[in-house]
């Protein structure tokens, strides 16, 4: 193992880890295209060419950019004031290293591993292109146009605020809230109230 694809999965860990833990939601979208990009990395260092340019492309080029805009247009980049680990977060650190233990020893003791490893294939890059935008341009094209209505819809969807309630009085005393308008009705007239409010005749008057 070289000393870069041991950088380049130490940075991608790290990002990862930042990407769940952070309290700001835009700094942890921009933690979570770190890590996608050093997937990439890892990719194009093992001599994956086409999933290390398919991971800058879709998840660094698409749902990362994606994610950021969606928290700053619905404006929820603030963060939380409770605390971001839960009561049960022991708990989860055990099933992810019991998970891990159980995926490592099953990958250690797989038959698979001495098998030699297959050829390299013949097809480049360049003939994957080559082939996308010429005989799939129509798929690719329909599937912008199908992702670019999303975005325009969630634009649409995210900016729509409603007007604010108008507050009126009609015989009850009405308080306005963002959600709904609550009546509150009169205080009810009785007698005693009637004969309190007619003051009492001086001494002596004829």
């Amino acid at each position: 193992m070289s000393l870069s694809l041991l950088l380049t999965a130490v940075v991608a860990l790290l990002a990862a880890v930042a990407a769940m833990s952070l309290r700001n939601l835009v700094h942890c979208a921009l933690m979570l295209a770190i890590a996608f990009s050093g997937v990439a990395a890892l990719y194009l260092q093992l001599d994956a060419e086409f999933m290390g340019f398919t991971e800058i492309l879709v998840y660094v080029g698409a749902v990362a950019i994606l994610i950021v805009m969606a928290i700053l247009l619905t404006r929820s980049g603030e963060a939380p004031h409770q605390s971001v680990l839960t009561a049960g977060w022991p708990a989860g650190v055990l099933v992810t290293v019991l998970v891990f233990t159980l995926l490592a020893w099953a990958v250690l003791n797989s038959t698979a591993l001495p098998v030699a490893g297959a050829e390299a294939p013949s097809v480049s890059v360049k003939q994957i292109g080559t082939e996308l935008m010429g005989r799939y341009v129509l798929p690719l094209e329909i599937i912008g146009l199908v992702l670019t209505v999303a975005m325009i819809g969630a634009v649409i969807i995210a900016s729509r605020e409603g007007p604010p309630a108008p507050s009126r009085r009609l015989g009850a005393t009405q308080v306005s809230v963002p959600d709904a308008v609550i009546a509150v009705p009169p205080a009810p007239v009785t007698t005693n109230t009637l004969v309190a409010d007619v003051p009492a005749p001086k001494e002596g008057a004829a």
